[in-house]
């Protein structure tokens, strides 16, 4: 019995206080199947480490991203200025089986300033992820594997995401020569961004086993990842993303991309990896965009708005207005155009996914307009 809760005080997190206004130390296990060196997934068991404690604490894991570089180092101590990761001390690495092992403790400092504290949760949507080259999906005929990935990073985000709402997938094409066609989109799904990809390499490379030995299939995986404004049309981040895992099935057979046993694969995981890092990439770069609850009603000195307990909204809370337009500009352009109102809302009635608020000057409800948005005051 000491020896299971030993194992598991030691692969799970244990805090040292319960308050989160001081630093706290933890203890946690991360794991990585080595593929193409043992250098490469004892980083990759690092950062399995490092989110394992920045989840459980709480902490912004928006910042991962910026820490991920630095701990391509081999070293046994890490230290951090403007993070709060503070400190990681390595206690330990083995390899068992074909896995790296990374014992740590990750001194964490959780802030009251992440913007996912600070602000509503955005509305996210995922669009198919298209494979460029349907040929190379041949060897495991894995063609719908766009359409699977799309809602595993779906899932990602819905499960694990701090800062978005997920709000399901599309099958439309998303193309960024067509702005209001990806507004148009957005608006069904009702998403204030959407994520789709271009998964464009999944060749693969076979190392011969000899007489005693089968054969090792190594496979690709590089993907495009773009992020759009569902309120503009436009393309506000784009990040590729390359790897390497080992293909265990045989070259003939063909692979249901919907199964466990292809997820819990090293190939499946190795995708797993790439949509969590899709994900805290997302936490890094749009977090702390202003989140817009958007006016889908109005009536007398109320009004309701398109965001609710799901995201974060609570009665009492003050939201400033701003109204929305379009104007054609000189190059007959369709613009659209936001200016600041003197008007200021109180959330009075929080539902699941909408809520009413109450106009704080009654004189100025009439000047409101349904698609008219606003921001928290904090």
């Amino acid at each position: 019995m000491k020896k299971i809760v030993s194992s598991l005080i030691s692969t799970a997190l244990m805090t040292m206080t319960a308050s989160s206004a001081y630093a706290e130390w933890y203890e946690v296990t991360g794991t990585s199947t080595i593929v193409s060196s043992e250098k490469a997934a004892r980083i990759y068991a690092l950062e399995d480490a490092v989110y394992k404690a920045v989840d459980f604490s709480g902490a912004d894991i928006g910042g991962l991203a910026a820490l991920a570089p630095m701990l391509e180092d081999d070293r046994d101590q890490y230290q951090f200025i403007d993070s709060e990761v503070r400190h990681i001390v390595i206690d330990d690495k083995y390899v068992s089986g074909n896995q790296m092992v990374v014992k740590a403790r990750i001194d964490i400092y959780p802030t009251a300033k992440a913007c996912h504290k600070e602000q509503y949760k955005k509305t996210i949507g995922v669009a198919m992820f298209d494979i460029v080259d349907p040929q190379q999906a041949v060897m495991g005929q894995i063609y719908k594997l766009g359409e699977d990935y799309s809602s595993v990073i779906d899932k990602q985000l819905g499960a694990r995401s701090y800062s978005f709402v997920s709000v399901g997938t599309t099958r439309y094409e998303i193309n960024k020569r067509q702005p209001e066609r990806i507004k148009m989109i957005a608006d069904d799904l009702g998403a204030q961004y959407l994520v789709t990809g271009e998964i464009k390499d999944l060749t693969a490379t076979i190392e011969q086993g000899g007489l005693l030995r089968d054969d090792k299939i190594n496979r690709q995986f590089a993907m495009d990842m773009a992020i759009f404004d569902g309120k503009t049309g436009h393309e506000i981040f784009q990040h590729t993303y390359r790897e390497i895992a080992e293909w265990p099935f045989a070259k003939t057979s063909k692979v249901d991309t919907k199964s466990a046993r292809f997820w819990t694969s090293p190939y499946g995981e190795m995708m797993q990896r790439v949509s969590r890092n899709i994900m805290l990439d997302l936490e890094s770069e749009i977090s702390c965009k202003m989140t817009l609850p958007e006016v889908v009603a109005s009536y007398g000195n109320k009004v309701t708005i398109d965001l609710g307990r799901v995201h974060g909204v609570q009665a009492g809370d003050k939201l400033r207005l701003w109204h929305t337009g379009s104007f054609i500009d000189q190059n007959g352009l369709p613009r659209n155009k936001v200016s600041r109102s003197d008007i200021t809302l109180t959330v009075s009635r929080v539902y699941e996914r909408d809520a009413e608020a109450t106009v704080d000057q009654p004189a100025l409800a009439n000047s409101i307009q349904i698609g008219d948005v606003m921001h928290k005051q904090n």
